[in-house]
């Protein structure tokens, strides 16, 4: 009688911990749910040091951050909250959403895991303000079908509330590979022309305009001419054709041109935010005319040119321009070798006295210190660690060479750089070092 119960208190003890274990992996931080099938992800509290120091400009410190391993090639920034979003790739072509704490390095909210359109390429992230709401939206492009029936494609988005992670998904059906902008008040999808279609990043509702609904300025003809949606402005949309731009139903580029330039001849070259940066042909009887042209940034509100510089003609005009870069306040402008000091109405072009320019900035800070590399041919090839890496400050447009190696922050917000690297495991890891002033 002893034996038998002492047999049946072992049951009861083994019993007792298997439910311990199976309320362990049921319960618990609602972050780890989820997480078997999960690219692992390493975060290092401040107190404890990155696990890799890489060399980074002497503006910030190595010996204390945090750092994430498998994160994707893109991230997305919410300066308001200090909240960096980034997707992990999971098991069967899966992927999740996940954010962090800038300030802190603590993991926050994360999304559920979806199989996207496109499931062999990571989608892609940006950040839409939309009033005062922040969302980070995801986006990918592909086609269903049960490869009976002619499948149809569409743009997938999910668009989470910068908060608390609350998504709603959106698709869009569409033909043809996609232009997505996330700089207005509204995602703005177009075909890299005129037909558009605008989805409501607040309530989820699609509206779509077509060419003919783009109120073209009257005695522009060139307006019709290679027409292109570049995105939505707190004014309107923005368009513009061969030369020459406005905003439907606001503003033409023609009545706001910049002192000095031809007033129709202004071209979009890239939009940032409530910024957009146009190229501008002097006015005839500019003395370089022949030599040179204006960039001007321009408020997308009013259309008002803000600060204006003047740059070399290339010798051949480039397949694209170079995407503009604001840093977290606005204060500041970057593309390619040009810099803007918006808040000191200033502007600088960095080329040879022969219009040569080796430059490519790719990231500025609110102190107006701004980071790239000579001899890369963009941004992206500045952060890849390619070309010479350098530091350029405003405050007297001096260029500073870094070391050979230095990795270069790809943004900065809460007085932390955040720096891009891929390991030998082809493995994407950022990495947040605090700043040393």
């Amino acid at each position: 009688m002893r034996q038998k119960a002492v047999r049946l208190a072992l049951v009861g003890g083994v019993v007792f911990l298997a439910l311990l274990l199976l309320l362990a992996t049921c319960g618990g931080n609602p972050e780890s749910q989820g997480n078997k099938d999960a690219v692992p992800v390493k975060r290092v509290m401040p107190s404890a040091g990155p696990v890799t120091r890489l060399t980074v400009p002497p503006q910030y410190a190595t010996d204390r951050g945090w750092e994430i391993i498998g994160s994707s090639p893109e991230v997305a920034v919410s300066h308001a909250t200090g909240r960096l979003a980034y997707l992990e790739r999971l098991n069967g072509n899966r992927y999740r959403l996940r954010t962090v704490d800038t300030a802190t390095g603590r993991l926050g909210w994360q999304g559920q895991a979806w199989r996207p359109p496109d499931p062999l390429h990571y989608p892609r992230l940006a950040t839409v303000t939309a009033g005062d709401r922040q969302y980070f939206v995801t986006w990918s492009y592909g086609k269903v079908g049960d490869g009976l029936t002619p499948a149809s494609t569409f743009v997938s988005l999910d668009v989470y509330d910068v908060t608390d992670g609350a998504r709603q998904r959106v698709e869009v059906p569409w033909s043809g590979a996609p232009d997505v902008d996330t700089n207005g008040p509204e995602i703005v999808i177009s075909d890299g022309k005129a037909n558009s279609t605008l989805v409501d990043p607040v309530t989820g509702t699609v509206s779509e305009l077509s060419a003919d609904e783009l109120k073209y300025p009257k005695g522009c003809p060139a307006c019709k001419q290679l027409t292109e949606v570049y995105g939505q402005t707190a004014a309107g949309l923005l368009v513009g054709g061969a030369r020459e731009f406005w905003v439907r139903g606001g503003w033409f580029s023609r009545n706001v041109a910049p002192r000095g330039a031809d007033p129709g001849s202004g071209v979009v070259t890239s939009v940032a935010g409530e910024r957009v940066l146009a190229k501008w042909a002097l006015g005839k009887k500019a003395k370089r005319v022949a030599t040179h042209e204006l960039w001007t940034v321009h408020d997308t509100l009013t259309g008002k040119p803000l600060v204006s510089v003047e740059c070399h003609r290339p010798a051949i005009k480039p397949g694209r321009y170079p995407q503009a870069v604001l840093s977290p306040s606005g204060d500041h402008l970057i593309a390619g070798n040009l810099a803007f000091d918006l808040a000191g109405g200033r502007g600088h072009c960095f080329e040879e006295e022969d219009g040569s320019s080796h430059l490519a900035l790719a990231s500025v800070t609110d102190d107006g210190i701004a980071y790239g590399a000579e001899n890369a041919r963009d941004a992206s090839e500045a952060l890849s660690g390619g070309g010479l890496p350098v530091a350029v400050d405003f405050a007297n447009w001096t260029t500073e060479r870094l070391s050979r190696n230095a990795r270069l922050p790809g943004l900065e917000t809460t007085g932390v750089g955040v720096f891009r690297w891929t390991d030998r495991q082809e493995r994407t890891r950022l990495i947040g070092y605090p700043r040393t002033d």
